[in-house]
């Protein structure tokens, strides 16, 4: 077949949610089809602080941020920021209305007090971005308090929140700055979310990444779980959703495989004749 382009979510896709060591079945296919030809990204909302641990595997390069900060060997293709002013103004009005706030720098990720008690609740049922934030903050602590933000460029605030009334307000105020991602989780009496820029997201990342490398975007396959995914899949010439995925992505993906925690890439790959 022709190379790929082959693009990986971390979270509940190349890993289990919150973790940092993939399946050696994962390790094992990326490799073989790195061999191939073809070339392996990450694609991932993860900030650089929270991927770094990831980079020792020998991807080809990386679409982080959720597609504010693109590198590919070594090379730093796009670069996107939340505009200082906007960042201000979501803050505040997420703030006032006591919604919890997660802000993600490229080198840190600060979040307001608190966010340890309303996670409390997350168990494997709940969707892969809640499941890391708690397992962050209980055991690799990368999440620091917002007391120690230094006013680092953010690319992604992560918001949660007990009431969807909450976030009113800043879904009408912010709506020509930001993409919202919601995902209602009622079972936990909780919202969570994320929002980014309306001039970067995962796919307009990839599109990025196949300019630089001159490549067509029909060449791409992307892989993911959760609903801020769904940019990237809009993106990509061919999209593979997890089983342990959420049922809105499993609906539109192209091809749905086993889960991470069966061997779900490997065959994927081999289903997708890349290895």
């Amino acid at each position: 077949m022709n190379e790929k382009i082959i693009l990986l979510d971390i979270d509940g896709t190349l890993t289990e949610p919150g973790y940092n060591i993939p399946p050696a079945s994962a390790l094992d296919a990326i490799k073989k089809a790195q061999s191939n030809g073809h070339k392996v990204f990450l694609c991932t909302g993860r900030n650089l602080a929270m991927l770094r641990p990831l980079l020792q595997y020998n991807f080809d390069g990386y679409v982080a941020s959720a597609g504010g900060y693109v590198v590919c060997d070594g090379n730093v293709v796009f670069d996107r920021p939340m505009k200082p002013e906007v960042f201000r103004l979501a803050m505040d009005v997420f703030g006032r209305n006591h919604v919890f706030r997660t802000v993600e720098c490229l080198n840190g990720t600060y979040g307001d007090n608190g966010l340890e008690d309303l996670l409390e609740g997350a168990d494997e049922f709940s969707n892969s971005e809640l499941l890391r934030f708690r397992r962050q903050l209980s055991e690799t602590l990368n999440i620091r308090p917002m007391s120690e933000y230094d006013g680092a460029p953010v690319y992604k605030i992560v918001f949660m929140c007990t009431e969807r009334s909450q976030l009113d307000e800043p879904l009408e105020l912010l709506k020509d700055y930001f993409v919202f991602c919601v995902q209602n989780l009622e079972s936990l009496g909780c919202l969570n979310g994320e929002v980014f820029g309306l001039d970067f997201n995962k796919g307009i990342g990839i599109r990025r990444l196949c300019d630089y490398l001159d490549r067509d975007i029909s060449d791409t396959i992307g892989f993911g779980d959760s609903m801020n995914d769904k940019e990237m899949f809009d993106a990509v010439g061919y999209s593979v959703c997890m089983e342990n995925g959420h049922p809105e992505m499993k609906k539109i993906a192209d091809y749905v495989c086993p889960s991470v925690s069966d061997d779900g890439l490997y065959k994927a790959f081999e289903k997708l004749g890349l290895i």
